[in-house]
């Protein structure tokens, strides 16, 4: 046993074919053997974060599936835990990596693409607050994320991050579920070129009810 338990779910996204998705049963879960997760200072509490699939995350991977698709588009989800949304996109044939910080996300994506008769998709251990040995490579034309500011970032890693890996005409996408740190990072990415366009959220496309917003991020001037 992995010491940990799991539960499959097939989830509905409108406009897109159903998903199968292996999850942690719930936030009471915990396995971390090797002291992998605690090295990278994830604590039990916040272990099994990951691997739960939350609100926001089922926003993003809705908004993904309405998305037309972009010929030669790359594209990046940071923060990913289970990337529902890089899966909903993966199987469309976007060229997209997912990326993430705990030590157990990519087993649970090499799962649920099987789960998903997928072929393998990219995925790198990435870390924004290690800005230089992140493990992403390239830039990318898109880069998305849902509820990635938890945290405050008086030193605006993660804006940085962002810019680093992204395009001169990179968009970036953002949900939101209104936490205070959204205003500090808002101006971060418009001091970087950046307009805003916010989406009030208002409820999930299963009509359970949501508080947050769509943050679209394009540079200045460009359509």
């Amino acid at each position: 046993m992995p010491g940990y338990l799991v539960k499959n779910e097939c989830i509905a996204v409108a406009g897109v074919a159903d998903i199968h998705i292996r999850s942690l049963l719930d936030r009471q879960q915990f396995a971390d053997p090797l002291g992998e997760a605690e090295a990278l200072g994830i604590s039990s509490a916040t272990w099994p974060l990951f691997g739960l699939l939350w609100p926001s995350g089922l926003q993003l991977a809705q908004y993904m599936a309405n998305r037309p698709l972009r010929s030669g588009e790359r594209v990046l989800e940071i923060g990913c835990g289970l990337a529902l949304a890089s899966l909903i996109v993966h199987r469309q044939g976007v060229d997209v990596t997912a990326s993430d910080c705990h030590p157990m996300a990519s087993t649970f994506l090499k799962k649920n693409l099987i789960l998903n008769a997928l072929p393998p998709m990219p995925y790198t251990l990435g870390n924004w607050s290690q800005l230089a040995p992140s493990g992403i490579d390239g830039r990318f034309d898109l880069i998305m994320g849902s509820d990635v500011l938890y945290e405050r970032d008086d030193d605006g890693i993660l804006p940085l991050f962002i810019e680093h890996h992204a395009h001169a005409t990179a968009e970036v996408l953002i949900i939101d579920p209104d936490r205070g740190n959204r205003p500090a990072f808002s101006r971060r990415m418009q001091a970087m070129g950046f307009d805003l366009i916010q989406t009030t959220l208002s409820a999930l496309p299963d009509g359970i009810a949501y508080k947050g917003r769509l943050l679209h991020y394009k540079r200045v001037g460009l359509n």
